[in-house]
């Protein structure tokens, strides 16, 4: 089984989101999981260009680090996406990050897979935050298994810390449990169907502008 884990804190790993989910990839690689660790701070991924050419080539002409992430998730079995609250949303970084996945999430380029969310916050706002990555995950076709957060101030006291580090591990086992049970979630396919079909419609709208991801959904009819 293998996991991407993408951390879209400035602090990387030794940042408060850092150490949360640094305990949710402990417990499922201690579950037998291969996980892959993507830091954004120590990466470079510029923002969308808006240029249209990988919905008609299926490249992304921008040459940065984005290409071996991209790469990387997409043949992975789950993800686990975390990300600090900047002003109720998620970094710059991994903003950057979304819009550039606007390739494979036209082609639902995830369906199927499994995703988790990891939010740390200055305040109480990490709950709306965790639901926006959630979305996201699902907008990519994944079955999302659930996520956590935490203020950040309560994890440099290791007595605060620790009831938070042990939801992250424990979300480490359910990621690792769904994929290996295949487990779906009846109350995420609606939303997950409606998403899908509407990036259907707009692919075969768009056929004469996007060829490549017009051709990919005319393969997937006919499979």
């Amino acid at each position: 089984m293998n996991l991407v884990a993408i951390l879209g804190s400035p602090h990387g790993v030794k940042g408060n989101t850092g150490k949360v989910l640094d305990a949710l990839v402990a417990a499922a690689r201690g579950r037998g999981a291969e996980v892959t660790l993507f830091s954004l701070a120590e990466l470079k991924v510029g923002p969308c260009r808006a240029c249209d050419t990988c919905h008609r080539t299926g490249l992304c002409p921008t040459r940065d680090d984005f290409h071996s992430i991209r790469d990387a998730t997409l043949a992975a079995d789950g993800v686990v996406l975390a990300s600090p609250n900047y002003i109720f949303s998620v970094s710059a970084q991994m903003k950057c990050l979304f819009d550039r996945w606007c390739g494979p999430l036209h082609l639902q380029a995830m369906e199927g897979k499994y995703g988790a969310a990891v939010v740390t916050s200055g305040g109480a706002e990490s709950p709306e935050v965790e639901a926006y990555i959630l979305r996201f995950l699902r907008a990519m076709g994944c079955w999302t298994v659930g996520s956590v957060g935490a203020e950040g101030w309560t994890l440099a006291d290791a007595a605060m810390a620790r009831p938070v580090l042990e939801l992250a591990a424990g979300l480490g086992v359910r990621l690792v449990e769904a994929i290996e049970k295949k487990q779906t979630f009846p109350d995420q396919v609606a939303e997950r169907r409606a998403f899908y079909e509407r990036m259907k419609g707009l692919v075969l709208a768009m056929k004469d502008r996007w060829p490549f991801e017009y051709e990919r959904w005319q393969a997937r009819a006919q499979r």
